[in-house]
């Protein structure tokens, strides 16, 4: 496949509801917000198209999963075909009876799917329960081919893991996409909130310059509350695109619903890789503990 030498990515920032159909809607309102921005490879946030149920530990969750493909590619392949866009969709995927995975789905311009990614790291932390609902992914790390570039996805979590990012960036991808759902317990913001969001940046504009690439993440807002009986989660946005220098060159506020859209540029990946060759020196011979869980 001939890729482009520059291409333009779309991150789409916004608040979700309990509502599937209202969330699918809103969906399609950003998609479109963010091609009339020239993206031609759109990102939703985390498991778009509902509240982050993970805050407890409940099976009528499970209702809300879907198959790949179902509801979301029927509905969505369409406006990937008409904008002539790829749209990256992260959803609560259903893949058999009793068997759910936190993943993602790529469609192409056509509205066809390329492939899916399922996220390999799942956490369980006070109201991210997510090992209650998600079979840890068991379809290593993707890069997916589409018409305008490769790219890697990955999944919040995920975020955290510099192996994952190398193993992806390894595969070729141009831009790694973290969909994703974070933010701060009411409770703890003001004494750790400003740290926690630095960490986080921090962690991936690393990928960044450890591997020569782009990094995409793209995340929610808004306090969402499954009931009255839990404080909720307070997303904090900040999407943001960080060049292979590690650079900010777009990101989004921390409370506003919005698109950001950023250029990814093939001639720039080249340049900071022929200065910070760390590919070049890596020494493959020397990695073998990484296989341990620890080097005891």
């Amino acid at each position: 496949m001939n890729y482009k030498i520059n291409f333009k990515i779309g991150l789409t920032q916004y608040s979700l509801s309990n509502v599937i159909e209202h969330n699918l809607e809103k969906a399609k309102i950003f998609i479109e917000k963010a091609a009339e921005k020239g993206a031609n490879v759109i990102c939703l946030p985390e498991l778009y198209n509902s509240l982050y149920f993970c805050q407890t530990e409940n099976i009528k969750y499970f209702d809300i999963a879907e198959t790949i493909p179902g509801y979301s590619t029927n509905q969505l392949s369409a406006i990937a075909k008409r904008l002539n866009v790829v749209l990256i969709i992260p959803l609560f995927e259903k893949r058999n009876l009793g068997l759910y995975h936190n993943s993602l789905v790529v469609l192409n311009t056509k509205g066809e799917i390329i492939d899916i990614y399922r996220k390999m790291h799942i956490p369980d932390d006070p109201a991210y329960y997510e090992k209650f609902y998600f079979t840890p992914g068991d379809l290593g790390y993707k890069v997916f081919d589409t018409e305008f570039g490769k790219i890697g996805t990955l999944i919040c979590w995920d975020q955290w893991y510099p192996e994952a990012a190398r193993l992806t960036a390894l595969k070729g991808a141009s831009v790694i996409f973290y969909p994703t759902a974070i933010g701060w317990h009411p409770y703890e913001k003001e004494e750790h909130g400003k740290f926690q969001i630095e960490s986080w940046q921090t962690i991936q504009r690393s990928h960044s310059i450890a591997n020569g690439i782009y990094v995409a993440s793209v995340n929610r807002v808004g306090l969402e509350k499954l009931d009255d009986n839990n404080d909720g989660i307070e997303f904090w946005g900040k999407s943001f695109v960080s060049d292979p220098q590690g650079i900010l060159i777009a990101e989004a506020s921390h409370n506003k619903e919005e698109v950001i859209v950023a250029e990814i540029d093939l001639n720039r990946i080249e340049y900071i890789r022929r200065n910070w060759p760390f590919f070049r020196d890596r020494r493959i011979d020397s990695y073998h503990n990484i296989l341990k869980r620890f080097d005891d």
